[in-house]
């Protein structure tokens, strides 16, 4: 076996002599190749894809203010709300060369109020329905295109342009709403585009009126510039040069300032790929080393050979890695067309779960491929290093003794080491006794790797001590029973290579679908908890501060508190002294005004002392997290990216019901896009809930109960769990293929011995019995693993975020998980079986040396 050429011969050889053996480690592979490049498509559109513009599709070049905070050595993290634009921003573009003239845009929600006039309903009665509409300076439609086609442009301060198609014409009375406060308005005109904006309805009024309804007095929320002639990249490049903080974007790009959720989307999409493409990574080098070792157990009497004839370990080592790397090249290059069909499916998916924009546009590039080739190939050539380190090393006479006797079972430095691994997986899961709240959850949840690393190394030992156990009943089941036990135990690590990845998927999916869930219940239980009024009243656009004094004065009502929502993002420092940057739920509140209606359990200071932007109440997590307390002081950025830096004067628990900041509402408001409150908890009289209900209703409000409040940040809470739901489909639809794979292949290998079983006297209902109870005693011991895996992780992120040891598990996919894993070993054994017991025993001896 001396040089490349011999070693080249032998590879080929192998390659044609044990095909069998090289199918299944190809289908890890392709599988591996396909998820890789689907999820590099996802990163690769955070960072090139984006939303296409509509409102400011006619615009040469289009200037917003950055809208994230950097973060060294991360992603930056997204801000939620508008982030203002220099009051300067306009004369100093216009000034700039190239610049023919810059049209500011503005942008102000508003409702549509609707009668049912078809009915014969008086309209004077009140609004029945309302439809969002986003209103805009009349100035800005140049920035569309939108051209009169009937009327005029808007004058006074009631008129209103419509857009075509909108249903109302010249001459029409419409009811506009803002904050809750409706305004009647004449259309005066109506305007039609090239091309006609489809995310929202537009309309267009005075620059006069549109100071009046914007918190901020009309100041620009962005600029559309008009090149004069010139190249618009040579323009948007002039700009940035002049005004490094501000953003100039041309083409598509200018979807990014039009729409707020496109740098979310980007973010989001940069995170979920980075952080699938690990795990899958992880889990591709675990199914792959796994069937690798299969390919290799079942071929263990050639490498015997080899040493015995003197090859050394090293040769071994290439022999092994070359095979692989000749099988996975083939698979990961035909797994990548494959790869962009799913990139395109978990788009669909990641839409459908409202975590990106449904018009986000993939980025479709060579580099997710290129990307794909070198980490798969890296798995596989790490993994193939695994599969040989221990054939490479064996003794040429134990080597040749194995191959008649089978492998022993683990030496004593693999036992320690696993049990290390599982103690070290166990105290993690413990930290939630001393740490509570999201921390403890992420340490609690990463102990499950830990727990999954140590059952790895420990898997043969594991259930070859299972099937002993096992086995003293199996034995005097049946004939058939006694064989399996036998079976399972002479080959351990046979067992162990089918059992672990079940256990995988099982551990992994508990997990992932628990630990959202958990979190989720006990935001509900504080959201309505915390909520003691019995009102909670809001309109579609949000409250403005005079419907809220409208509320107050309503007949019956003892107190009504407005709050605002928004999100902020805090500075703290990890272990090493690195800064780090979060967003945080922020919420804003009337400190005067709460005692009725709002109870967030404040164990230290007092939320009457909020006061201006000045000064915050953080939730007990937060506090921890972020190492602050009373007299802290807590210094990020607000929500439209103006700098934060308060004082704390107080701390509460119910920081999941209501979030991990609190603000005095006017200080809230004043950094948010549309400066209303999302809503108002409303305290009644005794026996009056009926009537103000109904009075508040008459006005156009939206009313419900107080007890239905829902969890601050429930939505982003829904989007990360459907985001760990399709984590958890891809990858148990991986680790399912690899399973089926793996038993196929491994009883494929037993071929032999089935038939020996048959020539010995056994029937062949006796052999098909007795593997029907190994996959029995596969899918038991894999499920037992498993959830034992996952006990731990659960009760340390149940401890954590609720303070209770049972974790309020979803039941119906809990047992769907472990169930259909299990059921995985019964099928996968099936078919294996049938496939090999289709040739005749005597053919089959005869077959093979």
């Amino acid at each position: 076996m001396s040089g490349p050429l011999g070693l080249g011969r032998i590879v080929g050889a192998d390659l044609r002599h044990h095909r069998g053996s090289f199918v299944g480690v190809a289908v890890a592979v392709f599988v591996a190749s396909a998820l890789v490049t689907g999820l590099g498509v996802l990163v690769e559109s955070g960072m090139r894809g984006g939303l296409a513009p509509e409102r400011y599709a006619a615009a040469d070049v289009v200037v917003g203010a950055p809208q994230q905070v950097d973060v060294p050595e991360d992603l930056p993290v997204p801000l939620r709300e508008r982030v203002p634009l220099p009051a300067t921003a306009v004369r100093d573009i216009a000034a700039l060369p190239g610049v023919d003239r810059v049209v500011v845009d503005v942008t102000v929600p508003l409702a549509l109020h609707t009668t049912d006039a078809d009915a014969g309903a008086d309209a004077d009665a009140g609004a029945v329905g309302a439809a969002m509409v986003e209103a805009h300076p009349w100035e800005a439609t140049a920035l569309t295109g939108f051209a009169l086609r009937d009327g005029r442009d808007p004058a006074a301060t009631d008129e209103v342009v419509v857009t075509a198609g909108s249903g109302h014409a010249v001459g029409d009375t419409v009811v506009l709403a803002h904050g809750g406060i409706p305004s009647e308005y004449h259309v005066v005109g109506e305007v039609a585009a090239p091309v006609a904006p489809e995310r929202a309805t537009h309309v267009f009024l005075s620059a006069q009126r549109i100071e009046q309804l914007d918190p901020r007095d009309g100041a620009a929320q962005a600029l559309g510039v008009f090149a004069s002639g010139a190249d618009p990249e040579q323009t948007a490049t002039a700009i940035r040069e002049a005004f490094p903080t501000l953003t100039a974007r041309t083409g598509d790009a200018r979807g990014d300032v039009e729409f707020l959720d496109s740098g979310a989307a980007r973010s989001t999409l940069v995170a979920i790929g980075s952080a699938f493409v690990g795990t899958c990574i992880l889990v591709a080098m675990f199914i792959v080393s796994g069937t690798l070792s299969l390919s290799v157990q079942s071929r263990r009497r050639d490498y015997a050979l080899l040493r015995a004839v003197g090859a050394s370990p090293s040769q071994v080592h290439s022999l092994v890695a070359r095979e692989v790397l000749w099988v996975a090249a083939v698979a990961v290059l035909l797994g990548i067309v494959p790869g962009y069909l799913l990139s395109t499916v978990l788009q669909s998916a990641f839409v459908a779960g409202g975590v990106i924009p449904g018009d986000f546009a993939l980025a479709v590039g060579p580099l997710p491929a290129v990307g794909a080739v070198l980490l798969v190939l890296a798995s596989a050539w790490g993994a193939a290093r695994i599969a040989a380190a221990r054939v490479a090393k064996l003794d040429p006479i134990e080597a040749l003794r194995e191959s008649a006797t089978g492998t022993p079972a683990i030496g004593l430095p693999r036992i320690i080491t696993g049990i290390v691994l599982a103690a070290a997986g166990i105290s993690v899961s413990t930290v939630p006794l001393v740490v509570r709240g999201q921390i403890a959850a992420g340490a609690a949840a990463g102990a499950a790797m830990l727990l999954i690393i140590a059952l790895a190394v420990l898997g043969p030992w594991l259930v070859s001590l299972s099937v002993r156990l096992l086995g003293a009943v199996l034995r005097r089941l049946s004939a058939a029973g006694f064989l399996a036990s036998a079976n399972g135990a002479a080959n351990s690590r046979r067992l162990a290579s089918a059992i672990l990845p079940i256990a995988l998927g099982i551990g992994l999916g508990l997990v992932q679908i628990g630990a959202p869930s958990i979190i989720a219940a006990e935001a509900a239980t504080q959201a309505q908890a915390g909520v003691i009024a019995e009102l909670r009243v809001t309109a579609p656009t949000g409250l403005a501060t005079e419907a809220l004094d409208a509320i107050r004065s309503t007949p019956g009502v003892t107190e009504a508190s407005g709050v605002a929502l928004s999100a902020a993002v805090l500075d703290s420092h990890d272990l090493e002294g690195k800064i780090e940057r979060t967003e945080h739920v922020l919420q804003g509140i009337d400190p005067g005004a709460v005692a009725q209606s709002l109870d967030l359990r404040v164990r230290e200071g007092t939320l009457a002392d909020l006061d201006g932007v000045n000064t915050v109440a953080v939730s007990t997590d937060a506090a921890q997290s972020l190492g602050v307390g009373i007299g802290g002081t807590v210094v990020g950025r607000l929500g439209d990216g103006s700098p934060l830096e308060a004082t704390v004067v107080a701390v509460y628990e119910r920081g999941l019901g209501f979030g991990d900041l609190t603000m005095a509402a006017d200080a809230v408001r004043a950094h948010t896009t549309a400066g209303l409150d999302a809503f108002a908890l409303v305290a009644v009289e005794e026996g009056m809930t009926n009537e103000v209900r109904a009075a508040l209703s008459e006005r156009g409000l939206l009313v419900g109960d107080g007890s239905g409040q829902e969890a601050a940040g429930a939505g982003a809470q829904s989007q990360q769990g459907w985001v760990n739901l399709v984590a958890l489909l891809v990858i148990l639809g991986y680790i399912a293929i690899a399973v089926v794979n793996t038993l196929v292949m491994a009883t494929g290998e037993r071929s032999r011995e089935l038939a020996l079983l048959q020539l010995i006297g056994s029937s062949r209902g006796q052999v098909r019995s007795m593997m029907r109870i190994e996959a029995a005693l596969v899918a038991v011991i894999a499920m037992v693993f498993g959830v034992v895996v996952a006990i731990p992780p659960l009760i340390g992120v149940s401890m954590g975020i609720s303070g209770q040891p049972l974790p309020a598990l979803p039941v119906v996919g809990s047992l769907a998980i472990v169930g259909a894993m299990g059921a995985l070993a019964l099928v996968a054994m099936w078919v294996g079986t049938t496939a090999t017991m289709r040739t005749r025993p005597i053919d089959e001896i005869g077959s093979r040396q």
